[in-house]
Parts: C-alpha cells; sequence; structure tokens
C-alpha cells in the first residue's frame, strides 16, 4: 500500500486551493470587510463556513463515496443524477463561471494599465480573453500535467502576490475599523454565510473533488482507504489556505473604508488598497494576483467539465468538449461581467441549496443508509423554497408566495430551506418501506402540506384586502 510524502500531499492541496481559488474568493472578502467593519469577525467566521466549511465537506463527500456528482445525484433517481450534475457543470463551466473568470481578469488586471478608451472593453476586452482563453486551452489539453502546472508553479506565485500586499496591509493598516453597514448589524454571521455563497465553492467541490482523487491515483494510491485519507488530508491544507487568505483580504477591506472611501466592489477596494499601499506599482502587483487566481480556475473548471462531458457523450473526445468550451467561454465573457452575473444569480440560488443538501446528505450515507425516500424527501423540500428565492431574484415571486416564505423560520438569513429539507428527509425516512403501490403518499402529503400553507397565506391576503376596503369605505 503506497502512501505519498507529505511534498506530494502538500502539492495536490495547494493544487485544490488554487483551483478554488478564483475571481471571486479575491473580490468577496474585502467588500464582505468594508460593510461589516466593526462587526468583521462575526461576518467572516459566517464566510468561511460556506466559503471554506461547505467545500472541504464537498470534498470529503466525493472522497469518502469514491463517487462523481452523477453518482451521488442518482441516489435520488438516475435522471435526476444526470440532469442536476449537467446544470452544475454547465454552470461552473462554459455558461457562468469560466467566462467570469475571463471578464474579472481583464477588469482587474488588464483594465487599470489601458488608456482611458480602452477600459471599457469592446475590441480590448476581445484580445484579452482571446489570448487568456488560449492559454486555458493549452494548460487544460493534458490534464496528467495538471499538478505540476497549477501546485508547483501557478499556486506559489500566487500565494506570493496575495502575501505581499496583506501582511503589508495588516502590518500597516491602512485605518480603523468603521460602524457597520445595516446588512451587518444585527446579524453579521448570517450576512457572512449567504456571501459565502457567491465563491461557488461548495458546488465547485462536487466537481473538483474527482480531480484530487485522480492526482492521487496517479501517483500509485489505489487502495480505497488510503486514497480517502490522502484526499482528505489534501482538502484540509486547501480549506487552511483559504481561510487564512479569506482572512487577510477580508481584513483589508475592514480597514480601507476612512482611506479610500465605500466602494460598489471588492475588486474596487483591492485596486484602491494596493494603489495606497504601493503606489502605481500596487496596480501591477494586484493584476498579476487577480489573473493567476482567475487563470487556475479557469483551468481547473475546463478540465473537469471537458472529463465530464467526454464521457456523458462519448462520441466527443476530451481534446473537442474543451476546445468547444474555450471558444463559448470567450463569447459568453464578451458579454461584459454585469451581464454575466446578473443572469447567474438566479440559478445560482437555486442549484446551491441543493448542492449543500447532497453534500450533508453524502457526509451521512451510511446513518440513513442510502435511503433513496430520504434523499427525495430532502432535496424537495429544498427545491420548494430554493427555486422560489430564484424566482425572486427574477422579479417572479408573487407576493403570496413571498408572504408564505417569510413565514419559515431562517428565511430572512436566507436559508429558510433548511427546515424544509429536515422535515422532506424525515417524510421520506417514515414513507420509505410504503412500497411502490404508495409511492404517491410522499407527493401528495406535501401537496397537501404546501396547500395549506398557500391557503392561509391567500387567505390573509383576502381578509387583509377586506379590511382595507372597509377603512377606505
Amino acid at each position: 500500500m503506497k502512501n505519498l510524502s507529505w511534498k506530494e500531499t502538500t502539492s495536490i492541496g495547494l493544487m485544490l486551493f488554487a483551483l478554488f481559488f478564483g475571481a471571486g474568493n479575491m473580490i468577496f472578502p474585502p467588500s464582505l470587510g468594508q460593510a461589516a467593519g466593526t462587526h468583521f469577525w462575526a461576518a467572516i467566521a459566517g464566510f468561511i463556513v460556506t466559503g471554506v466549511g461547505l467545500p472541504l465537506l464537498g470534498v470529503i463527500a466525493i472522497a469518502i463515496s469514491g463517487e462523481n456528482l452523477q453518482s451521488l445525484g442518482g441516489r435520488v433517481h438516475p435522471v435526476f443524477g444526470v440532469v442536476f450534475t449537467t446544470i452544475v457543470y454547465l454552470s461552473i463551466g462554459p455558461v457562468f463561471a469560466i467566462p467570469r473568470t475571463g471578464t474579472v481578469a481583464f477588469e482587474m488586471g488588464a483594465a487599470p494599465l489601458l488608456p482611458e478608451g480602452m477600459k471599457s472593453g469592446g475590441w480590448s476586452l476581445f484580445l484579452y480573453t482571446l489570448v487568456y482563453f488560449a492559454i486555458t486551452l493549452w494548460l487544460s489539453l493534458n490534464p496528467t500535467k495538471l499538478v505540476d502546472r497549477i501546485g508547483k508553479i501557478l499556486t506559489p506565485l500566487l500565494l506570493i502576490t496575495i502575501a505581499v500586499i496583506s501582511i503589508q496591509g495588516i502590518v500597516h493598516p491602512i485605518g480603523p475599523l468603521e460602524p457597520p453597514a445595516e446588512a451587518y448589524q444585527s446579524a453579521p454571521f448570517f450576512g457572512g454565510f449567504v456571501q459565502g455563497y457567491l465563491t461557488m465553492d461548495a458546488i465547485a467541490a462536487l466537481v473538483f473533488g474527482i480531480v484530487v482523487i485522480t492526482a492521487v491515483q496517479e501517483r500509485g494510491v489505489k487502495e480505497r482507504k488510503q486514497l480517502a485519507l490522502t484526499t482528505l488530508k489534501a482538502a484540509v491544507i486547501a480549506a487552511i489556505g483559504l481561510a487564512l487568505v479569506y482572512i487577510a483580504l477580508g481584513y483589508l477591506g475592514a480597514s480601507s473604508r476612512s482611506a479610500v472611501g465605500a466602494t460598489e466592489n471588492g475588486g474596487q477596494i483591492l485596486t484602491a488598497v494596493t494603489s495606497f499601499l504601493f503606489g502605481s506599482p500596487g496596480t501591477i502587483l494586484l493584476g498579476a494576483a487577480i489573473t493567476l487566481a482567475c487563470l487556475t480556475t479557469s483551468v481547473g473548471l475546463v478540465t473537469s467539465c471537458g472529463q465530464y462531458f467526454s464521457r456523458l457523450f462519448p462520441k466527443l473526445s476530451y481534446k473537442a468538449v474543451v476546445c468547444v468550451m474555450c471558444l463559448f467561454s470567450l463569447g459568453v465573457a464578451n458579454l461584459g461581467l454585469t451581464q454575466i452575473i446578473s443572469f447567474s444569480v438566479p440559478l445560482l440560488m437555486v442549484i446551491y441549496p441543493l448542492a449543500i443538501v447532497l453534500i450533508i446528505l453524502s457526509i451521512f450515507h451510511p446513518i440513513v443508509k442510502g435511503s433513496p425516500g430520504v434523499y427525495l424527501g430532502a432535496l424537495v423540500g429544498t427545491a420548494l423554497v430554493s427555486v422560489g428565492d430564484g424566482l425572486q431574484q427574477l422579479s417572479l415571486q408573487p407576493d403570496w408566495l413571498l408572504a408564505a416564505y417569510d413565514k419559515l423560520p431562517f428565511y430572512a438569513e436566507r436559508i429558510g430551506w433548511l427546515l424544509p429539507a429536515l422535515a422532506g428527509g424525515l417524510l421520506g425516512c417514515v414513507f420509505e418501506g410504503t412500497g411502490k403501490r404508495r409511492a404517491w403518499v410522499l407527493p401528495a402529503l406535501v401537496g397537501r402540506l404546501l396547500g395549506c400553507v398557500f391557503g392561509r397565506a391567500k387567505k390573509q391576503r383576502a381578509t387583509d384586502a377586506s379590511t382595507e376596503t372597509r377603512k377606505i369605505g
């Protein structure tokens, strides 16, 4: 039984860190820090739970099960496994996440160095993303060298760049912590908790877990227990790195408001902070860090998506899929960062809670004994709320539905799906033994419960309207 050395395990852990640490991971912590102000530590703790803890659990779930995302989803139903996995890969792949890496790399790594007329995009954005995705394609065409190229080369450069910026900002704080913004005054932990969603790392963990396992297997580790243990060690190394970097970047944002003023996003905060700390060379330093962070994530996502879709459609080779994804991502990236974010958030609000619940169920798979009813019930309960959250992002959620959701515990904290997921899993457990002849009982009962909740909401709405009419009369 072969064991990897700490040097080899650390190299794989650094690769995983770099795959997770992309554009959003650079810009969200400073934004959170500036908004949280004196409540920074509570807010960053919530951020670490979803931005570090959940991805760690995701990799652990893959390592323990020894299965991929489609197999985990197949525990609910084979069709769900294929559909959900495809949606996840498209979301973190060529539709949203991969194009975002190219656009963010341009806006923060290249645009500040360009003449004023070329900062807004157009041909400059096209030429930059053309070169960017050409490099991504080259690095992705041979996935067997992924660890050597990312874990041993790009990641150390990225960490050194971030360390230089962070240490300077911590040793020489640019200002005191200011009072928190409204969103972080009453519940800073949950404010940070929701911000961690935006990294998309819990979803990506279900994909990157296989990349890590493959990297470990290529080094001769085949025995399942040792494979899981080595993967876990690499994941812990990546998690520690992410947590330290998030705290450092978040603190930079928290101490920045008095010196650079309130800004619209974390990218502007980092640009202003590095310029304040280092002058004009700070812009170049930040551009290097952003470009490296985006590039490593882009390579990991392209590689993972290419491997999945080439397996899903055997007639398509890995190289063909990777080429198509890079071309498609190039096109989407040129729509601009604002457009990419605007149509990605609604879908993210739908699938992220589902991914979280699937990760938790996979961790406790031996306890629930692989019960399809528990998986189905929990995910149905989650979807009943997460789909509504997605509709709300599109301004399509009716008022009566919002009124019903408002009655759910923790809905104001954006985790209203928690209790419905638990209730659905318990109902699935109860009705697991009813057999196919009574398989209608669970959905019928869920429908009845929904009818009662929404019926009361409609009745309350009608009562309020009647009362208002009498007042007017």
